[in-house]
Protein backbone atom coordinates (compact mmCIF):
# COMPACT_ATOMS: atom_id res chain seq x y z
CA UNK A 1 0.00 0.00 0.00
CA UNK A 2 2.89 2.32 -0.72
CA UNK A 3 2.71 3.01 -4.43
CA UNK A 4 3.49 6.56 -5.55
CA UNK A 5 3.29 7.84 -2.06
CA UNK A 6 5.26 11.04 -1.51
CA UNK A 7 7.88 9.65 0.81
CA UNK A 8 8.28 11.19 4.22
CA UNK A 9 11.76 12.44 3.33
CA UNK A 10 10.53 14.26 0.20
CA UNK A 11 7.60 15.87 1.98
CA UNK A 12 9.84 17.15 4.76
CA UNK A 13 11.62 19.41 2.30
CA UNK A 14 8.57 21.66 2.14
CA UNK A 15 7.91 21.92 5.86
CA UNK A 16 7.93 25.39 7.38
CA UNK A 17 11.10 26.59 9.14
CA UNK A 18 10.60 27.24 12.83
CA UNK A 19 13.85 27.92 14.68
CA UNK A 20 14.21 26.79 18.29
CA UNK A 21 17.12 27.32 20.62
CA UNK A 22 18.66 23.96 21.45
CA UNK A 23 20.17 21.36 19.13
CA UNK A 24 19.56 17.65 19.62
CA UNK A 25 21.68 14.62 18.76
CA UNK A 26 20.22 12.29 16.17
CA UNK A 27 20.51 9.34 18.51
CA UNK A 28 19.93 9.40 22.24
CA UNK A 29 20.95 5.74 22.17
CA UNK A 30 24.48 4.69 21.10
CA UNK A 31 25.15 5.40 17.46
CA UNK A 32 24.70 2.40 15.21
CA UNK A 33 26.99 1.75 12.26
CA UNK A 34 26.64 -0.29 9.65
CA UNK A 35 7.06 13.91 -22.67
CA UNK A 36 4.74 15.99 -20.36
CA UNK A 37 1.23 14.53 -20.15
CA UNK A 38 -1.74 16.69 -21.10
CA UNK A 39 -3.81 14.84 -18.53
CA UNK A 40 -3.72 15.41 -14.81
CA UNK A 41 -4.62 12.97 -12.08
CA UNK A 42 -7.63 15.12 -11.26
CA UNK A 43 -8.87 14.98 -14.84
CA UNK A 44 -8.39 11.22 -14.86
CA UNK A 45 -10.71 10.91 -11.89
CA UNK A 46 -13.07 13.70 -12.88
CA UNK A 47 -12.13 15.89 -9.90
CA UNK A 48 -10.84 19.44 -9.83
CA UNK A 49 -7.76 18.38 -7.84
CA UNK A 50 -7.10 22.00 -6.94
CA UNK A 51 -6.69 22.32 -3.22
CA UNK A 52 -4.50 21.06 -0.45
CA UNK A 53 -5.69 18.22 1.79
CA UNK A 54 -8.22 19.66 4.19
CA UNK A 55 -8.55 22.99 2.36
CA UNK A 56 -11.82 24.18 0.88
CA UNK A 57 -11.63 26.55 -2.06
CA UNK A 58 -8.35 28.12 -3.14
CA UNK A 59 -5.37 27.07 -1.03
CA UNK A 60 -2.58 29.32 0.22
CA UNK A 61 -0.28 27.67 -2.29
CA UNK A 62 -2.67 28.50 -5.15
CA UNK A 63 -2.58 32.11 -4.04
CA UNK A 64 1.21 32.11 -3.92
CA UNK A 65 1.39 30.65 -7.41
CA UNK A 66 -0.91 33.39 -8.73
CA UNK A 67 1.15 36.10 -7.03
CA UNK A 68 4.44 34.92 -8.54
CA UNK A 69 2.86 34.40 -11.95
CA UNK A 70 1.54 37.98 -11.85
CA UNK A 71 4.98 39.31 -10.87
CA UNK A 72 6.60 37.49 -13.77
CA UNK A 73 3.99 38.82 -16.21
CA UNK A 74 4.36 42.42 -15.07
CA UNK A 75 8.10 42.56 -14.28
CA UNK A 76 9.52 39.99 -16.67
CA UNK A 77 11.71 37.02 -15.89
CA UNK A 78 13.46 37.36 -12.58
CA UNK A 79 15.50 34.55 -10.98
CA UNK A 80 14.04 35.08 -7.53
CA UNK A 81 10.42 35.11 -8.67
CA UNK A 82 11.03 32.13 -10.96
CA UNK A 83 12.59 30.21 -8.07
CA UNK A 84 9.75 31.05 -5.72
CA UNK A 85 7.22 29.97 -8.33
CA UNK A 86 9.09 26.70 -8.84
CA UNK A 87 9.11 25.97 -5.12
CA UNK A 88 5.40 26.79 -4.94
CA UNK A 89 4.76 24.30 -7.75
CA UNK A 90 6.63 21.65 -5.74
CA UNK A 91 4.44 22.40 -2.74
CA UNK A 92 1.36 22.20 -4.96
CA UNK A 93 2.46 18.81 -6.27
CA UNK A 94 2.68 17.62 -2.69
CA UNK A 95 -0.71 19.00 -1.75
CA UNK A 96 -2.64 17.90 -4.84
CA UNK A 97 -0.88 14.60 -5.42
CA UNK A 98 -0.43 15.50 -9.08
CA UNK A 99 2.96 15.15 -10.83
CA UNK A 100 2.03 17.61 -13.58
CA UNK A 101 3.24 20.29 -11.17
CA UNK A 102 6.71 18.70 -11.22
CA UNK A 103 6.94 19.50 -14.92
CA UNK A 104 5.84 23.07 -14.25
CA UNK A 105 8.41 23.38 -11.45
CA UNK A 106 11.19 22.07 -13.66
CA UNK A 107 10.46 24.60 -16.38
CA UNK A 108 10.67 27.65 -14.14
CA UNK A 109 13.57 26.42 -12.01
CA UNK A 110 15.65 25.73 -15.12
CA UNK A 111 14.80 29.21 -16.40
CA UNK A 112 15.94 30.68 -13.09
CA UNK A 113 19.27 28.85 -13.39
CA UNK A 114 19.73 30.02 -16.97
CA UNK A 115 19.50 33.58 -15.69
CA UNK A 116 21.63 32.92 -12.61
CA UNK A 117 23.60 29.63 -12.50
CA UNK A 118 24.72 30.44 -8.94
CA UNK A 119 21.17 30.58 -7.59
CA UNK A 120 21.51 28.22 -4.60
CA UNK A 121 17.77 28.23 -3.90
CA UNK A 122 16.98 27.13 -7.46
CA UNK A 123 19.67 24.45 -7.26
CA UNK A 124 18.15 23.18 -4.02
CA UNK A 125 14.72 23.27 -5.64
CA UNK A 126 16.02 21.13 -8.48
CA UNK A 127 17.36 18.73 -5.86
CA UNK A 128 13.96 18.53 -4.21
CA UNK A 129 12.33 18.01 -7.59
CA UNK A 130 14.71 15.15 -8.36
CA UNK A 131 13.92 13.49 -5.04
CA UNK A 132 10.20 13.83 -5.68
CA UNK A 133 10.74 12.12 -9.03
CA UNK A 134 12.74 9.37 -7.28
CA UNK A 135 15.90 10.38 -9.14
CA UNK A 136 18.02 10.22 -6.02
CA UNK A 137 21.47 10.31 -7.59
CA UNK A 138 20.55 13.51 -9.41
CA UNK A 139 19.00 14.89 -6.25
CA UNK A 140 22.25 14.36 -4.38
CA UNK A 141 24.23 16.15 -7.10
CA UNK A 142 21.87 19.14 -7.10
CA UNK A 143 21.92 19.29 -3.32
CA UNK A 144 25.71 19.24 -3.18
CA UNK A 145 25.93 22.02 -5.77
CA UNK A 146 23.50 24.11 -3.73
CA UNK A 147 25.35 23.47 -0.48
CA UNK A 148 28.67 24.49 -2.05
CA UNK A 149 27.14 27.91 -2.67
CA UNK A 150 25.19 28.10 0.60
CA UNK A 151 26.88 25.80 3.13
CA UNK A 152 24.73 26.91 6.07
CA UNK A 153 21.39 26.41 4.30
CA UNK A 154 19.45 23.71 6.15
CA UNK A 155 17.14 23.08 3.19
CA UNK A 156 20.07 21.97 1.04
CA UNK A 157 21.32 19.68 3.78
CA UNK A 158 17.85 18.17 3.85
CA UNK A 159 18.05 17.46 0.12
CA UNK A 160 21.44 15.81 0.55
CA UNK A 161 20.39 13.76 3.58
CA UNK A 162 17.22 12.53 1.96
CA UNK A 163 19.11 11.47 -1.16
CA UNK A 164 21.69 9.63 0.92
CA UNK A 165 18.98 7.72 2.76
CA UNK A 166 17.29 6.64 -0.46
CA UNK A 167 20.63 5.61 -1.96
CA UNK A 168 21.36 3.43 1.06
CA UNK A 169 24.23 5.63 2.26
CA UNK A 170 23.05 5.64 5.85
CA UNK A 171 26.28 6.57 7.64
CA UNK A 172 26.61 9.63 5.42
CA UNK A 173 22.96 10.50 6.01
CA UNK A 174 23.52 10.40 9.77
CA UNK A 175 26.29 12.95 9.48
CA UNK A 176 24.31 15.19 7.13
CA UNK A 177 21.17 15.23 9.24
CA UNK A 178 23.22 15.84 12.38
CA UNK A 179 24.65 18.95 10.68
CA UNK A 180 21.15 19.99 9.73
CA UNK A 181 19.70 19.63 13.21
CA UNK A 182 22.70 21.38 14.78
CA UNK A 183 22.26 24.26 12.35
CA UNK A 184 18.50 24.54 12.57
CA UNK A 185 16.63 22.29 15.03
CA UNK A 186 13.10 22.65 13.72
CA UNK A 187 10.09 20.77 12.45
CA UNK A 188 11.92 19.62 9.33
CA UNK A 189 15.16 18.46 10.94
CA UNK A 190 13.47 16.76 13.90
CA UNK A 191 11.32 14.80 11.46
CA UNK A 192 14.41 13.53 9.70
CA UNK A 193 15.94 12.58 13.03
CA UNK A 194 12.80 10.57 13.71
CA UNK A 195 13.01 8.73 10.43
CA UNK A 196 16.68 7.81 10.85
CA UNK A 197 16.02 6.53 14.36
CA UNK A 198 13.14 4.48 12.95
CA UNK A 199 15.38 2.99 10.27
CA UNK A 200 17.91 1.95 12.90
CA UNK A 201 15.26 0.23 15.01
CA UNK A 202 15.16 2.88 17.75
CA UNK A 203 11.40 3.16 17.68
CA UNK A 204 10.71 4.89 20.99
CA UNK A 205 13.42 7.44 20.21
CA UNK A 206 11.82 7.96 16.79
CA UNK A 207 8.52 8.74 18.48
CA UNK A 208 10.29 11.19 20.79
CA UNK A 209 11.83 13.06 17.88
CA UNK A 210 8.57 13.20 15.95
CA UNK A 211 6.87 14.63 19.03
CA UNK A 212 9.58 17.31 19.05
CA UNK A 213 8.74 18.02 15.41
CA UNK A 214 5.07 18.42 16.34
CA UNK A 215 5.95 20.74 19.22
CA UNK A 216 8.25 22.80 16.98
CA UNK A 217 5.55 23.46 14.38
CA UNK A 218 3.18 26.38 14.16
CA UNK A 219 -0.05 25.93 16.15
CA UNK A 220 -2.08 25.60 12.95
CA UNK A 221 -1.44 24.63 9.35
CA UNK A 222 -0.75 21.73 7.05
CA UNK A 223 2.87 21.32 8.13
CA UNK A 224 1.94 20.82 11.77
CA UNK A 225 -0.89 18.49 10.71
CA UNK A 226 1.54 16.44 8.60
CA UNK A 227 4.03 15.71 11.40
CA UNK A 228 1.15 15.04 13.79
CA UNK A 229 -0.17 12.50 11.30
CA UNK A 230 3.30 10.93 11.07
CA UNK A 231 3.38 10.66 14.85
CA UNK A 232 0.05 8.85 14.69
CA UNK A 233 1.50 6.47 12.10
CA UNK A 234 4.40 5.62 14.38
CA UNK A 235 1.94 4.55 17.05
CA UNK A 236 -0.27 2.71 14.55
CA UNK A 237 2.73 0.83 13.19
CA UNK A 238 3.59 -0.47 16.65
CA UNK A 239 0.01 -1.64 17.19
CA UNK A 240 -1.15 1.12 19.57
CA UNK A 241 -4.49 1.91 17.93
CA UNK A 242 -5.88 3.94 20.81
CA UNK A 243 -2.99 6.41 20.89
CA UNK A 244 -2.83 6.55 17.10
CA UNK A 245 -6.53 7.39 16.86
CA UNK A 246 -6.18 10.19 19.38
CA UNK A 247 -3.25 11.70 17.50
CA UNK A 248 -5.07 11.53 14.16
CA UNK A 249 -7.87 13.45 15.84
CA UNK A 250 -5.33 16.02 17.01
CA UNK A 251 -4.19 16.46 13.41
CA UNK A 252 -7.78 17.23 12.46
CA UNK A 253 -7.92 19.89 15.15
CA UNK A 254 -4.82 21.46 13.61
CA UNK A 255 -6.18 21.24 10.06
CA UNK A 256 -9.89 20.34 9.81
CA UNK A 257 -10.77 17.79 7.09
CA UNK A 258 -7.08 16.92 6.67
CA UNK A 259 -7.23 13.90 4.38
CA UNK A 260 -4.16 12.11 5.71
CA UNK A 261 -5.53 12.16 9.24
CA UNK A 262 -8.89 10.99 7.91
CA UNK A 263 -7.09 8.16 6.12
CA UNK A 264 -5.49 7.24 9.43
CA UNK A 265 -8.91 7.08 11.06
CA UNK A 266 -10.02 4.91 8.15
CA UNK A 267 -7.19 2.49 8.92
CA UNK A 268 -8.32 2.43 12.54
CA UNK A 269 -11.83 1.47 11.41
CA UNK A 270 -10.41 -1.29 9.22
CA UNK A 271 -8.22 -2.55 12.07
CA UNK A 272 -11.33 -2.79 14.24
CA UNK A 273 -13.03 -4.84 11.51
CA UNK A 274 -15.47 -2.17 10.29
CA UNK A 275 -14.64 -2.55 6.61
CA UNK A 276 -17.82 -0.87 5.35
CA UNK A 277 -17.06 2.32 7.30
CA UNK A 278 -13.45 2.25 6.15
CA UNK A 279 -14.52 1.80 2.52
CA UNK A 280 -16.91 4.74 2.79
CA UNK A 281 -14.17 6.91 4.27
CA UNK A 282 -11.61 6.02 1.61
CA UNK A 283 -14.15 6.47 -1.17
CA UNK A 284 -14.68 10.03 0.05
CA UNK A 285 -10.93 10.62 0.31
CA UNK A 286 -10.15 9.43 -3.21
CA UNK A 287 -12.83 11.74 -4.59
CA UNK A 288 -11.30 14.72 -2.79
CA UNK A 289 -7.61 14.07 -3.44
CA UNK A 290 -6.70 11.19 -5.76
CA UNK A 291 -3.50 9.95 -4.15
CA UNK A 292 -2.54 6.50 -5.37
CA UNK A 293 -1.79 5.35 -1.83
CA UNK A 294 -5.44 5.96 -0.89
CA UNK A 295 -6.66 4.22 -4.02
CA UNK A 296 -4.51 1.16 -3.27
CA UNK A 297 -5.78 1.04 0.29
CA UNK A 298 -9.35 1.29 -1.00
CA UNK A 299 -8.66 -1.59 -3.37
CA UNK A 300 -7.23 -3.66 -0.52
CA UNK A 301 -10.28 -2.87 1.60
CA UNK A 302 -12.50 -4.19 -1.19
CA UNK A 303 -10.30 -7.29 -1.40
CA UNK A 304 -10.60 -7.87 2.34
CA UNK A 305 -14.37 -7.38 2.04
CA UNK A 306 -14.49 -10.05 -0.70
CA UNK A 307 -15.45 -7.60 -3.43
CA UNK A 308 -12.92 -8.46 -6.14
CA UNK A 309 -14.60 -6.55 -8.98
CA UNK A 310 -14.56 -3.30 -7.02
CA UNK A 311 -10.97 -3.95 -5.96
CA UNK A 312 -9.90 -4.54 -9.57
CA UNK A 313 -11.29 -1.15 -10.58
CA UNK A 314 -9.11 0.58 -8.00
CA UNK A 315 -6.00 -1.38 -9.01
CA UNK A 316 -6.58 -0.54 -12.68
CA UNK A 317 -6.85 3.11 -11.73
CA UNK A 318 -3.50 2.93 -9.95
CA UNK A 319 -1.87 1.70 -13.14
CA UNK A 320 -3.44 4.57 -15.08
CA UNK A 321 -2.13 7.09 -12.54
CA UNK A 322 1.31 5.51 -12.76
CA UNK A 323 1.45 6.37 -16.45
CA UNK A 324 0.86 10.04 -15.65
CA UNK A 325 3.67 9.95 -13.10
CA UNK A 326 6.02 8.38 -15.65
CA UNK A 327 5.09 10.97 -18.29
CA UNK A 328 6.03 13.69 -15.83
CA UNK A 329 9.45 12.28 -15.08
CA UNK A 330 8.73 10.26 -11.92
CA UNK A 331 10.52 6.92 -11.57
CA UNK A 332 7.89 4.56 -10.14
CA UNK A 333 9.71 1.29 -10.84
CA UNK A 334 10.25 0.30 -7.20
CA UNK A 335 6.73 1.23 -6.13
CA UNK A 336 5.17 -0.56 -9.10
CA UNK A 337 7.35 -3.62 -8.50
CA UNK A 338 5.98 -3.90 -4.96
CA UNK A 339 2.41 -3.17 -6.02
CA UNK A 340 2.51 -5.78 -8.77
CA UNK A 341 4.17 -8.35 -6.53
CA UNK A 342 1.54 -7.78 -3.85
CA UNK A 343 -1.23 -8.30 -6.40
CA UNK A 344 0.44 -11.01 -8.53
CA UNK A 345 0.43 -8.90 -11.67
CA UNK A 346 3.08 -9.12 -14.40
CA UNK A 347 5.65 -10.67 -12.04
CA UNK A 348 8.57 -10.98 -14.51
CA UNK A 349 8.38 -7.25 -15.19
CA UNK A 350 8.08 -6.56 -11.46
CA UNK A 351 11.28 -8.50 -10.86
CA UNK A 352 13.11 -6.62 -13.61
CA UNK A 353 12.04 -3.32 -12.08
CA UNK A 354 13.12 -4.38 -8.60
CA UNK A 355 16.54 -5.53 -9.80
CA UNK A 356 17.09 -2.31 -11.71
CA UNK A 357 16.16 -0.19 -8.71
CA UNK A 358 18.37 -2.21 -6.37
CA UNK A 359 21.30 -1.41 -8.64
CA UNK A 360 20.41 2.28 -8.71
CA UNK A 361 19.66 2.71 -5.02
CA UNK A 362 20.73 -0.19 -2.78
CA UNK A 363 18.63 0.87 0.20
CA UNK A 364 16.92 -1.44 2.66
CA UNK A 365 13.59 -0.54 1.04
CA UNK A 366 14.85 -1.60 -2.39
CA UNK A 367 16.28 -4.80 -0.89
CA UNK A 368 12.93 -5.64 0.70
CA UNK A 369 11.04 -5.10 -2.56
CA UNK A 370 13.60 -7.21 -4.40
CA UNK A 371 13.24 -9.95 -1.80
CA UNK A 372 9.47 -10.00 -2.21
CA UNK A 373 9.54 -10.04 -6.01
CA UNK A 374 12.13 -12.86 -5.94
CA UNK A 375 9.86 -14.76 -3.57
CA UNK A 376 6.87 -14.25 -5.84
CA UNK A 377 8.87 -15.50 -8.85
CA UNK A 378 10.22 -18.60 -7.07
CA UNK A 379 13.85 -17.68 -6.33
CA UNK A 380 13.66 -18.34 -2.60
CA UNK A 381 17.40 -18.38 -1.83
CA UNK A 382 17.88 -15.11 -3.68
CA UNK A 383 14.87 -13.74 -1.82
CA UNK A 384 16.38 -14.79 1.52
CA UNK A 385 19.69 -13.10 0.74
CA UNK A 386 17.93 -9.87 -0.26
CA UNK A 387 15.70 -10.00 2.81
CA UNK A 388 18.68 -10.20 5.13
CA UNK A 389 20.08 -7.08 3.45
CA UNK A 390 16.76 -5.34 4.02
CA UNK A 391 16.89 -6.13 7.74
CA UNK A 392 20.55 -5.16 8.23
CA UNK A 393 19.89 -1.93 10.15
CA UNK A 394 17.59 -3.57 12.68
CA UNK A 395 14.53 -1.73 11.39
CA UNK A 396 11.35 -2.69 13.21
CA UNK A 397 8.89 -3.14 10.34
CA UNK A 398 6.17 -5.79 10.39
CA UNK A 399 5.97 -6.02 6.61
CA UNK A 400 9.70 -6.70 6.36
CA UNK A 401 9.32 -9.31 9.10
CA UNK A 402 6.43 -10.90 7.22
CA UNK A 403 8.41 -11.06 3.99
CA UNK A 404 11.31 -12.72 5.80
CA UNK A 405 8.99 -15.24 7.42
CA UNK A 406 7.29 -16.22 4.20
CA UNK A 407 10.63 -16.62 2.44
CA UNK A 408 12.03 -18.71 5.28
CA UNK A 409 9.03 -21.03 5.10
CA UNK A 410 9.77 -21.80 1.45
CA UNK A 411 13.35 -22.69 2.33
CA UNK A 412 12.26 -25.09 5.05
CA UNK A 413 13.58 -22.79 7.78
CA UNK A 414 10.62 -23.50 10.02
CA UNK A 415 12.03 -21.94 13.19
CA UNK A 416 13.06 -18.78 11.33
CA UNK A 417 9.68 -18.58 9.60
CA UNK A 418 7.86 -18.85 12.93
CA UNK A 419 10.13 -16.26 14.54
CA UNK A 420 9.74 -13.64 11.81
CA UNK A 421 5.98 -14.09 11.42
CA UNK A 422 5.51 -13.95 15.17
CA UNK A 423 7.54 -10.71 15.30
CA UNK A 424 5.41 -9.22 12.51
CA UNK A 425 2.16 -9.83 14.38
CA UNK A 426 3.58 -8.95 17.79
CA UNK A 427 4.90 -5.57 16.67
CA UNK A 428 1.81 -4.57 14.69
CA UNK A 429 -1.15 -6.98 14.67
CA UNK A 430 -2.77 -4.83 11.94
CA UNK A 431 0.20 -4.32 9.62
CA UNK A 432 -1.61 -5.35 6.42
CA UNK A 433 -5.17 -6.05 5.37
CA UNK A 434 -3.85 -8.56 2.86
CA UNK A 435 -1.17 -10.31 4.87
CA UNK A 436 -2.26 -10.48 8.51
CA UNK A 437 -4.58 -13.44 7.73
CA UNK A 438 -1.77 -15.12 5.82
CA UNK A 439 0.68 -14.68 8.69
CA UNK A 440 -1.80 -16.14 11.17
CA UNK A 441 -2.49 -19.09 8.90
CA UNK A 442 1.22 -19.74 8.43
CA UNK A 443 1.87 -19.58 12.16
CA UNK A 444 -0.90 -22.08 12.72
CA UNK A 445 0.70 -24.38 10.18
CA UNK A 446 4.15 -24.14 11.81
CA UNK A 447 2.93 -24.82 15.35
Amino acid sequence: MRLLKFSRREMLLTLAVVVIVLAVAIFTLPKLTGSQSKATVGELLGTSNRTAPGVTGTSITDTQISVYQDKLRTKGDDPTNLTNLGLAYLQKAREAGDPVFYTKAEQVLKKALELNPSNASALGGMGSLSLSRHQFGQGLEWGQKAQALAPTNAYNLGVIGDAQVELGRYDEALQTVQKMVNLRPDISSYSRVSYLRELYGQYDAAIEAMQQAVDAGAPQGENRAWVTYQLGNLYFNKGDLTTAEGIYQQALLVSPSYVYAEAGLGRIKAAHGDLDAAIAQYTSLTQRIPLAEFIIELGDLYTAANKPAEAAKQYDLVRAIQKIYTENGVDTDLEMALFNADHDYNLPEALDRAKREMNLRPSIKAADVLAWTLYKTGDYQGAWDASQKALRLGTQDSLMYFHAGMIASKLGKTADAHSWLDKALAFNPNFSLLYVPVAKQMLGATN
